[in-house]
């Protein structure tokens, strides 16, 4: 490979999100980088989305797990689709009626201020977490393929890329994110169409014979229909439509791009939109997927699922197509921590400093300490990584994943309460509650397959800790003066 030139070309792609943020980061107060002053283009956003949903470790593993789950990955995906459409018309409403700034506070008008305080704090754990774990991931991969050859060691380059991101977005904030995830989706995808066409032409055979060498190996199945396996189609459904009004509709990250669309039907066309070409930028991956199987099995080539993608594209397609690759891995990494450090850095100026509740938050006062959160957040991230790296150990990162999406599940039960009752929670009972729910759960998810017959536990997981964390509160919550005055009519 030559490093002359994959060196020009990260110097170049810098160089670009740099123009961009010093562009749309000119005048940029701290409404503008926790909203983006209410100005965002609905459909830049919509696009810019992919690139934040689709992370890297997505681009890596999606088409690695082709081989031994086929396509049952995309029943996972229509449960996504149809959690969007939640998002956009249950979700999404309430944030424009309360002009959102954190998503959280919505927690504080319904249910008081303890459950915005556990609220926010669960999507800080959680998006640190599982941020860290997407970078760490990420830049293994371009550790093994990039760096290395560069002779530049893992410290050194997660530093590097930590200070990247820092840069174009310590200032601008959600306004710069919105255009510089535009760009880093185009690449991705872009790098995605290449990828495929050039496997199609390095095998020689037409788009028809592709996809009949595919359906041989079985590579096109969606559907599993064994309902004790983690991912039977209704698990990976209805799991997946929980996962999106979740980690989408609850999520900071998510969020903050949408609610900086000026109006809801903008914001709710964009939901939609996003949620269509979802549904084909996911078939596409898996499509990649079934065809780095076959021209792997045809020539006897031997990756572990993680390495298929990378080490076929590096060990047996021009060098060209390689740089490609590079540049669209480091466009899938950029957006999913750029947008969570960013949304770090609002959710905690806003629900723990209290930007908006306390006096004595001047301009100049909020803009030096949104600066100070923002770089100790990176430097958290860029510590965890060490930590992963340090431990060396997969269940470590299959671990803080879990934890992760255990953490949403007290966030589901806290907003259904809030919107589908008018009932009063018992304030101090609160972290006790979102603390039991996920204790709950690990143990219920650990001896599953003995009290329930082999049956285990998917992405239910998460409606089923929302699940109990709703219970509780409502057995724990009391009647308000309205709902009184209804049963009195009745």
């Amino acid at each position: 490979m030559n490093t002359t030139i994959v060196v020009s070309i990260l110097v170049l792609y810098f160089a670009v999100l740099l123009a961009i943020a010093f562009w749309t980061s000119r005048n940029a107060d701290s409404h503008a980088f926790f909203s983006g002053s209410k100005q965002s283009t609905w459909y830049l956003v919509a696009f810019g989305m992919i690139g934040t949903s689709l992370s890297g470790v997505t681009f890596i593993s999606v088409p690695g797990s082709v081989g031994a789950n086929a396509w049952h990955y995309y029943q996972l995906v229509i449960g996504f689709f149809i959690g969007y459409f939640v998002v956009a018309y249950v979700l999404l409403p309430l944030y424009y009626k309360y002009n959102l700034t954190s998503i959280y506070r919505y927690l504080e008008y319904r249910l008081g201020f303890t459950a915005y305080q556990w609220g926010a704090g669960f999507f800080i754990l959680s998006r640190t977490l599982g941020a860290t774990v997407r970078l760490y991931l990420v830049i293994n991969v371009l550790q093994l393929f990039v760096f290395d050859e560069l002779g530049i060691p893992f410290a050194a380059s997660t530093v590097l890329i930590m200070t990247m991101i820092v840069l174009y977005t310590l200032k601008g904030g959600v306004k710069t994110i919105v255009w510089t995830d535009t760009l880093q989706t185009t690449f991705m995808l872009l790098a995605l169409v290449v990828c495929i066409v050039a496997i199609q032409q390095s095998m020689g055979l037409d788009w028809s014979h592709m996809w009949s060498d595919l359906n041989k190996n079985a590579l096109t199945d969606v559907w599993q229909t064994d309902h004790l396996k983690k991912d039977y189609f209704l698990k990976h459904i209805i799991g997946g439509a929980f996962i999106t009004i979740t980690m989408t509709g609850l999520d900071q990250e998510m969020m903050q791009k949408n609610i900086s669309v000026k109006t809801l039907k903008d914001a709710q066309k964009n939901m939609v939109i996003f949620s269509f070409t979802l549904l084909i930028v996911n078939a596409l991956f898996l499509l990649l997927g079934g065809f780095l199987f076959v021209y792997a099995a045809s020539n006897g080539w031997d990756y572990a699922p993680d390495d298929l993608f990378p080490g076929i594209v590096r060990d047996h397609l021009p060098q060209g197509i390689f740089i490609i690759f590079i540049i669209g891995l480091i466009s899938a990494l950029f957006p999913s921590v750029d947008g969570a450090i960013t949304a770090l850095t609002a959710s905690f100026c806003i629900d723990v400093l209290g930007f908006h509740r306390k006096e004595g938050f001047t301009e100049e006062k909020q803009t030096k300490w949104r600066q100070w959160v923002h770089l100790s957040f990176a430097v958290l991230f860029t510590l965890l990584v060490f930590f992963f790296k340090w431990k060396n150990d997969k269940s470590i990162v299959d671990l803080i994943f879990i934890i992760a999406s255990y953490t949403y599940g007290p966030l589901l039960g806290l907003f259904a309460f809030g919107i589908l009752t008018k009932r009063k929670v018992a304030d101090r009972l609160i972290p006790f509650i979102c603390i039991l729910a996920p204790v709950l759960c690990y143990v219920i998810d650990k001896y599953a397959v003995n009290w329930l017959g082999g049956y285990q536990f998917g992405n239910e997981i998460l409606i089923l800790n929302g699940g109990l964390t709703f219970g509780m509160l409502w057995f724990t919550s009391k009647k308000t003066l309205e709902e009184h005055e209804t049963s009195a009519v009745r």
